[in-house]
């Protein structure tokens, strides 16, 4: 029999919906705050992947067209930064918000998948600033033809490696997503496993839309993207054990 769920108020809910929205407006002031002291050094640190490149072909030094670039650029950076740090608190106040009207069952099975996404998330964003954006700008810097001196802008460049970063971090929740639609019934393993081919030309579409329009740039999320569609798939494999729908077949 399913465990009856606690009811509150409209008005209660409202209020808690309220006090929940303040601490997590108060978190993200706080640590915007305390980051805007190092609102320079961070934008150094995060162009440190091409300005390290950039040293050797004489152009080190980055460049703001626009007049209020070198005010908004950091700004930009800093809050980015600050919602980043605080996610997992952001994460936490919604959970509390929702947790009451879910059943038992649904938060076991709920809390390791945030728990997961959000590691995931970070995960992507580390391997594309560790790994990603050194190999982009490194094959951009090699291509440049004799005589043109590379000068950057400061915002043009944030916005490429915060698109970058962003979608290596959303792409590194393809295990979980797998898991869920396989958990859900929506779809069997044997069926999402039957589709590899779709799902690699699928990676490369998307690829192409995120990416520059190079085949390198691609390849370095497309790549990426499938492999943690094989690790969704084996995940499932480890987890359920009776994904199969008995009317379909097997595709692996």
């Amino acid at each position: 029999m399913s465990q009856q769920l606690p009811s509150m108020p409209l008005v209660a809910h409202l209020r808690e919906l309220r006090s929940r929205v303040i601490r997590m407006l108060l978190a993200l002031v706080i640590c915007f705050t305390v980051l805007w002291f190092f609102a320079s050094d961070l934008y150094l640190y995060l162009a440190r992947p091409l300005t390290s490149l950039l040293e050797p072909i004489g152009g080190a030094e980055l460049i703001a067209i626009g007049v209020a670039s070198p005010f908004l650029v950091p700004l930009k950076l800093t809050l980015v930064l600050a919602f980043l740090l605080c996610l997992p608190y952001l994460l936490h106040q919604f959970w509390g918000f929702i947790a009451p009207g879910m059943y038992q069952n649904e938060q076991k099975l709920a809390i390791p998948l945030l728990l997961s996404s959000l590691i995931l998330f970070y995960c992507g964003i580390a391997f594309s600033y560790f790994l990603v954006l050194p190999l982009i700008f490194g094959f951009f810097t090699s291509v440049i033809p004799a005589g043109i001196l590379l000068m950057p802008d400061i915002n043009n460049h944030l916005n490429f490696s915060l698109k970058i970063m962003f979608a290596f971090g959303v792409a590194f929740e393809i295990p979980v997503a797998t898991y869920l639609l396989i958990a859900s019934k929506a779809v069997s393993r044997q069926t999402l496993a039957s589709k590899r081919p779709y799902v690699f030309v699928g990676c490369f579409a998307i690829g192409m839309m995120i990416t520059p329009p190079d085949v390198f740039s691609q390849s370095l999320l497309a790549i990426p993207m499938y492999l943690l569609f094989e690790l969704g798939l084996i995940f499932s494999r480890w987890w359920l054990k009776d994904d199969a729908h008995p009317t379909e077949d097997s595709g692996e």
